[in-house]
């Protein structure tokens, strides 16, 4: 049941309808029984996997929750009688207790996820190894991968590192728990959760609000329209473009580019709006996962506004615990010793940076084409930080240039091309050969070729390339609008208004959208992974 279904939107008409009908106290039972309900569509075989990641991240919560509430309690009891050292001992040996739990607990948690995504992968390496030697290939084992469990258990397992560090208390009631992991708006695609801000707008009681209902039912319109009319279109010619890689090359390959920055753009950051808009009904509010990422104008920047909870996830608990851990101290230590101030300085950070990195694509996809997709990235922001002191001395020698509109344009031209140039490896999955297709950017620019027809080979119509088109540029038109104030909360106060805008977007929606043209309307990318 995808978002972009009839039976979705039945599905989350009923459950708005019961959650505002049932008394308030119950609200948040309503969620987890139409999560379960929501889950269930999905394949009940794949029920098994959800419980086991809430069970499991609500038992080890709790054994870590209850030896934290133990040592406080012997402090506090015996604060008068311990000096200092002996209570910063004795916290200490309780901390390495609790980490061993949630060692535990991550292992359990991880390693369902590895298992399932990730054993394929193993095994076609350790098959290509086998075969290498002369020996007959093996069958390579095709396990489920059920919905949303990248993105579950990242949220279950940030959840328990969370209680580790007291940085949020387990929940003792296991329904309510439950409920905080399977969320259904952000169970497909996130965003990626913390406990401590989500459970207190899950289990508040909320009434109904027609301001606020305008403004997310907005919110969910403008996600379909991003979806349906801009992603599903431009999917079109990206799978011709794909499929037909040995013929498109060179200026079809900028074109994907293009096209593929455009889909992925409408794909995700409309199955967010449809997250946000739908909670924001319901008078949830959940983090926001994109802040207009192609103005950014550079590689790091793009990093803090796309995806923003998966790079905080990484951030908060891969990079900065991989940073100051007792073996990267010591070989920090070493680095600096050994190698100069310089240069012992930066290795840490490099070795920690090059790890998140690499997990980080290894996240995406269990393929070649995302490990190297996530060097390529740190490769970019790690190149670009040893160029800082040439850009200020740029910046500094050319003042007028730099604060000039074109200066930020071309800034974020480049970081957009760049950032699509390393996103194409998602679209031809072989390493090798998408390397071949940027190098024949520079050898066989057949632009006039793709102007003068070679367009209409590519599954679309002149009439879809025009409305593609327009599309693309109203989504940019409404985020420019909104950059100081939301064009849905605008819309939100004045009813006349967006019931007239409604009607055309559903129009639109219904003219030009996947369910208009005869197209079917794909799956969420972020879903295929």
């Amino acid at each position: 049941m995808t978002f972009t279904s009839a039976s979705f939107l039945l599905f989350a008409a009923l459950t708005v309808l019961l959650y505002f009908t049932v008394p308030r106290r119950g609200q948040w039972w309503v969620l987890l029984v139409a999560s379960y309900v929501f889950y269930l569509f999905a394949g009940v075989e794949y029920l098994a996997f959800l419980l086991y990641a809430t069970v499991v991240s609500y038992v080890v919560a709790r054994l870590m929750q209850a030896r934290a509430d133990a040592e406080d309690a012997f402090v506090e009891a015996n604060r008068d009688r311990l000096e200092k050292s002996e209570r910063k001992a004795f916290r200490a040996k309780e901390k390495k207790k609790r980490f061993f739990i949630l060692v535990g607990g991550l292992v359990a948690g991880f390693g369902m996820l590895a298992v399932l995504k990730y054993t394929g992968f193993a095994a076609g390496i350790v098959c290509a190894a086998w075969t290498g030697m002369g020996n007959e290939p093996f069958e390579i084992p095709d396990l489920l991968l059920p919905l949303g469990i990248s993105f579950y258990t990242f949220q279950a397992m940030g959840y328990l590192i969370d209680v580790y560090r007291k940085n949020a208390r387990a929940e003792r009631n296991f329904f309510r728990f439950a409920l905080f992991i399977s969320y259904f708006p952000q169970l497909i695609q996130g965003p990626i959760s913390r406990f401590e801000a989500l459970s207190e707008q899950l289990f508040a009681t909320h009434a109904w609000d027609a301001t606020r209902v305008r403004s997310g039912l907005a919110r969910v319109l403008w996600g379909f329209f991003k979806k349906l009319v801009v992603a599903d279109t431009a999917m079109i010619a990206v799978k011709t473009l794909v499929t037909g890689s040995d013929t498109y090359t060179g200026a079809y390959v900028f074109l994907l580019i293009l096209l593929y920055s455009a889909q992925i753009y409408g794909d995700f950051t409309g199955g967010i709006d449809v997250t946000i808009g739908l909670s924001e009904i319901l008078g949830i509010r959940v983090a926001e996962n994109f802040n207009r990422p192609f103005s950014s104008k550079s590689t790091k920047e793009y990093w803090r506004r796309w995806h923003i909870t998966m790079g905080t996830w990484f951030t908060d608990y891969v990079f900065y615990p991989l940073s100051v851990c007792s073996p990267m101290q010591r070989f920090s230590k070493f680095s600096r010793a050994k190698l100069g101030n310089a240069i012992g300085k930066r290795l840490p950070v490099y070795v920690a940076t090059v790890a998140t990195w690499f997990l980080t694509g290894l996240w995406h996809g269990a393929g070649w084409n995302f490990i190297v997709w996530g060097l390529l990235n740190c490769l970019v922001i790690l190149v670009s930080q040893e160029l800082t002191p040439l850009y200020d001395r740029f910046h500094a020698k050319f003042p007028r240039l730099v604060a000039s509109g074109a200066y930020g344009v071309f800034q974020m031209a480049r970081t957009f091309l760049l950032m699509g140039l390393i996103r194409s490896l998602d679209c031809y999955r072989d390493v090798g050969k998408t390397f071949s297709l940027w190098f024949s950017m520079l050898t066989d620019w057949n632009l006039p070729q793709l102007l003068t027809g070679g367009w209409r080979t590519l599954g679309l119509t002149g009439a879809e390339w025009c409305m593609l088109g327009l599309a693309i540029l109203l989504v940019f038109a409404v985020s420019l609008a909104g950059k100081k104030r939301p064009v849905r909360e605008w819309l939100s106060t004045r009813p006349v208004t967006f019931t007239l805008c409604a009607c055309g977007l559903i129009l639109l929606i219904l003219l030009f959208g996947a369910y208009g043209i005869g197209y079917d309307a794909s799956q969420f990318i972020y879903n295929q992974f």
